[in-house]
């Protein structure tokens, strides 16, 4: 069995409460608008990190992550992107049993023919009158589990 980590739209800001949600995770995945390195930094000191580049994140250090990458984990596959509205352009989706996803800043588990489609929401700062959450895989061979779970401001 294997627990993912699940975290978006930090824009630059790691909470104490979310970084210790994601403590014991193997792996953490990050959907973009990270807005600082030193939050990957971070998370690696807990969980090697997958990281893919959001709308806002610039310069030299974001220019090396991808704006789509697919992770297998167990049996499943996994593809993430930043902007949902992206994914078509994305090869590397096709055939993915999880696609993971960020930007809207709204938290989601959604299962749509066949696809687990999970928004972890937003770990940043708050926008709007939206939680501010994280999530999690638990990938156990080719099954896989998500969910969500809010923070206090």
């Amino acid at each position: 069995m294997t627990r993912i980590g699940l975290i978006s739209d930090t824009h630059g800001l790691l909470r104490p409460q979310v970084l210790e949600f994601l403590r014991g995770s193997d792996r953490i995945l990050h959907a973009g608008d990270v807005c600082d390195e030193a939050v990957l930094r971070e998370l690696k000191r807990i969980a090697p990190v997958n990281a893919v580049r959001g709308n806002n994140d610039s310069g030299a250090w974001a220019d090396r992550l991808a704006e789509g990458e697919r992770v297998a984990v167990e049996q499943v596959a996994i593809f993430m992107v930043h902007d949902l509205a992206d994914l078509p352009r994305h090869p590397g989706a096709r055939g993915a049993r999880v696609v993971v996803s960020g930007h809207s800043h709204k938290p989601q588990v959604q299962e749509r023919e066949g696809v687990l489609f999970v928004n972890p929401g937003s770990a940043g700062p708050r926008r709007f009158k939206l939680p501010i959450a994280a999530g999690e895989l638990v990938v156990d061979g080719d099954s896989v589990a998500a969910r969500i779970v809010e923070f206090s401001p």
